[in-house]
C-alpha cells in the first residue's frame, strides 16, 4: 500500500498530495468553471508558480478592470503539486496568501479576488494549459554558486523553467500568448524557451510560430509589495511583432501604464539584459562601498557621516550604506546569470567580465567581517568568543521585511558558529528562518551555505525569537544587523538592563548615532560598527571623562 504523501505550509498545516484519480475530476471542475467565464467576455490567464511573485501577479490581473469597470480576467493560478509547495493550491483557494507580505494589500487583493470576485482560482494540473489564452511564467532560474566568493564557478538551473516550457508548448493553443516574467540568463527566450516550444508546436503539427514574450518584474518586497508589480514602469519584447502587440495590450491590461508607461524593446534579449544590468549596477554600487567601509574603519572616519554629505549632491543621492551584504533573491544572482550566458548561450570563450561578478563575490562575503568586529569587540572586553552567546537583532535582507533569501545575516550566523559562538535570533518578522531549520534542502538540496562552515549542524535547531528583551538575558554581544524600525530607537540603559551587564555592540548598518555610542561606553560596554571608525574617538573621549572624574573624586 503506498503511503499517503503531505505538504506541510509554514504553520504546519497538513495538505495530502492529489492522487492519480483526482487530476481528471480537477481538469472538468475547471473546464466548466472556464466556460462560464468565458461566457462573461473575460480572458483566461493561467500563471504557473505561485511563490513570491507569481502569486501577487495573478492577484493583481485577476484584480484588473476593463474600461466600463468590471474584471476582464479569469486567473487560474497553477502549481505543480509538490511535497514542498502544494499546499500553497488550498491557502490560496481559501482566499489567502500564499506569501507572507509586510504590505496589508496583499491580503486584501487575495480575498478579493477569490471569495467577493471569485475570477481567481489555484491548481495542480498542467491540463489547465489546454485552457488558456494567456499564460505567465514565474518558475524560478536560480544562480547556483559552487564557492564562496568565487561566483564564476557556478552556472544557471533552468532545469524546472524548462521543463515547464515543454509542457505549457505541449498544451496550449497555438494562438496563446506565453510571457515569461522570470528573470533569465540574457538570450534564454530566443535561444532557449523558443526552440523547445517550436519544435514541440512541430510535433503536435502547428506550423506556427510560438508567441513568446518576455517582461520582467520589479518585485520589491515590504509595504509596497503590489505597488511594485501594479504600479512601477515596466519593459517588454516578444520574439516577433504579433507576440509584442500582445503582450503590449495584455500588460496595458492589467498595469497601471497610464501612470507609469511601458517599455517595448526590439528583441527579448535586450528585456532580459536590462533587467540583469539594472541588478548588477545596483550590487555594483554596493559592493564598490564595501572597500570604503573598511577604509573608514581602519582611519577614523565615519562612513555614515560621509555619505550623507555626498548625498546633498543630486547625482549622488541614491548612495547608501552597505551593511552586512545585499541580500534579497535578485541581486546578488542576477549578474552570474548574464555572465554564465555570455559563454554557455551565446557561445563566447573570452573573458569580459571584470567588475559583475567581482561586485558578487564582494558581496556574498561582505558579512564574514561582522564575525571579526564580534571578536574583536570581545577581546577588547576580556572574553573569548568561543561559547559565547550572540543575539542578532534582524535575519531579513533588508528593513521592516520577513525575506530571509541571501540574507547577509545568514553569513553573519554560520562564521560566528564555526568560530564558536551560540547565535540566538530575533526578527519582528519571522516565524521561522528556513535557511537554517531544513539546511539540507533549502533552498536547494545541498546548495545550502552551510557547506562552506564547519560545526553547522546544530543551526537545525536554530529559533527565531519572539520576544526581544527576553532574547537579550545574559548575553556576552548583540549585533544590530537590520535597520528594522523596532532596532532604531533602542535606549542602552533598556539593553544593558535586559542583558543583564555590560556587552558588546556591535553596529552593521549605522543604527546608532554617536550619542548612543557614547551612551553604551558609559555603561561599560564595548561598540564596533562597520564603517564606523569614528567610533574609536568616542571610546577615548569616554575614557578620558571617566579619568577626569575619578581624579576629581581623588581630589
Amino acid at each position: 500500500m503506498t503511503q499517503k504523501e503531505y505538504s506541510i505550509s509554514p504553520t504546519g498545516e497538513k495538505f495530502p498530495l492529489p492522487t492519480k484519480q483526482e487530476y481528471t475530476k480537477e481538469f472538468n471542475q475547471l473546464k466548466e468553471i472556464v466556460a462560464i467565464q468565458r461566457k462573461l467576455g473575460r480572458e483566461i490567464v493561467v500563471v504557473v508558480g505561485i511563490g513570491f511573485v507569481g502569486a501577487v501577479m495573478a492577484a493583481v490581473v485577476a484584480d484588473s478592470k476593463n474600461k466600463k469597470g468590471e474584471p476582464s480576467k479569469f486567473v487560474i493560478g497553477m502549481q505543480r503539486p509538490s511535497v514542498r509547495s502544494y499546499w500553497k493550491i488550498p491557502l490560496l483557494n481559501r482566499g489567502m496568501s500564499p506569501v507572507k507580505s509586510e504590505d496589508p494589500e496583499v491580503d486584501i487583493l487575495i480575498e478579493r479576488c477569490v471569495k467577493e470576485k471569485k475570477n481567481l482560482v489555484a491548481t495542480y494540473t498542467y491540463e489547465v494549459m489546454k485552457l488558456a489564452d494567456v499564460v505567465v511564467v514565474d518558475v524560478q532560474c536560480d544562480y547556483l554558486k559552487e564557492s564562496l566568493g568565487d561566483c564564476r564557478n557556478g552556472s544557471a538551473d533552468m532545469v524546472a523553467l524548462e521543463a515547464s516550457l515543454g509542457i505549457i508548448a505541449e498544451n496550449i493553443k497555438p494562438e496563446t500568448l506565453v510571457l515569461i516574467e522570470t528573470t533569465v540568463a540574457p538570450g534564454t527566450t530566443e535561444q532557449v524557451a523558443y526552440p523547445i516550444m517550436k519544435k514541440i508546436f512541430e510535433s503536435r503539427g502547428i506550423n506556427s510560430a510560438p508567441l513568446l514574450a518576455h517582461s520582467y518584474e520589479r518585485v520589491m518586497p515590504g509595504k509596497d509589495y503590489v505597488a511594485s508589480i501594479r504600479d512601477f514602469w515596466r519593459v517588454c519584447s516578444g520574439v516577433n511583432q504579433k507576440a509584442k502587440r500582445k503582450i503590449t495590450r495584455f500588460l496595458k491590461d492589467v498595469l497601471n501604464t497610464d501612470k507609469f508607461p511601458l517599455t517595448v524593446l526590439d528583441k527579448p534579449i535586450e528585456s532580459e539584459t536590462a533587467k540583469i544590468i539594472e541588478n548588477s549596477y545596483r550590487a555594483t554600487i554596493l559592493a564598490f562601498m564595501d572597500e570604503w567601509s573598511l577604509f573608514a574603519e581602519r582611519n577614523g572616519v565615519d562612513l555614515k557621516k560621509v555619505i550623507e554629505a555626498i548625498k546633498v549632491r543630486p547625482t549622488h543621492s541614491n548612495m547608501i550604506f552597505p551593511g552586512p551584504g545585499i541580500g534579497g533573491y535578485c541581486l546578488p544572482k542576477d549578474g552570474g546569470l548574464g555572465v554564465w550566458a555570455y559563454q554557455h548561450i551565446h557561445g563566447w570563450e573570452d573573458d569580459i567580465f571584470k567588475i559583475t561578478p567581482l561586485a558578487i563575490d564582494i558581496n556574498d562575503t561582505r558579512g564574514l567581517h561582522v564575525a571579526q568586529l564580534v571578536r574583536d569587540a570581545l577581546r577588547n572586553m576580556g572574553q573569548p568568543i568561543a561559547a559565547a552567546d550572540v543575539l542578532l537583532l534582524g535575519a531579513a535582507y533588508r528593513e521592516d521585511v520577513g525575506d530571509t533569501r541571501y540574507s547577509g545575516s545568514e553569513m553573519v550566523v554560520r562564521k560566528l558558529t564555526e568560530m564558536g559562538a551560540e547565535m540566538l535570533v530575533h526578527d519582528p518578522y519571522l516565524e521561522h528562518w528556513w535557511e537554517f531549520e531544513v539546511q539540507d534542502t533549502y533552498p536547494h538540496p545541498e546548495y545550502s551555505w552551510a557547506r562552506f562552515f564547519h560545526r553547522q549542524e546544530k543551526l537545525k535547531e536554530l529559533r527565531v525569537s519572539k520576544d526581544l528583551w527576553k532574547a537579550m538575558k545574559g548575553v556576552k554581544a548583540i549585533i544590530l544587523a537590520v535597520r528594522h524600525a523596532e532596532y532604531l530607537d533602542l535606549d542602552p540603559q533598556k539593553v544593558v538592563k535586559a542583558v543583564g551587564k555590560p556587552c558588546a555592540i556591535i553596529d552593521c548598518f549605522a543604527i546608532l548615532d554617536d550619542a548612543k555610542i557614547e551612551s553604551y561606553f558609559m555603561l561599560g560596554c564595548e561598540v564596533k560598527g562597520m564603517g564606523r571608525g569614528h567610533i574609536q574617538r568616542i571610546k577615548e573621549k569616554v575614557r578620558k571623562n571617566k579619568l577626569r572624574s575619578k581624579n576629581n573624586v581623588l581630589k
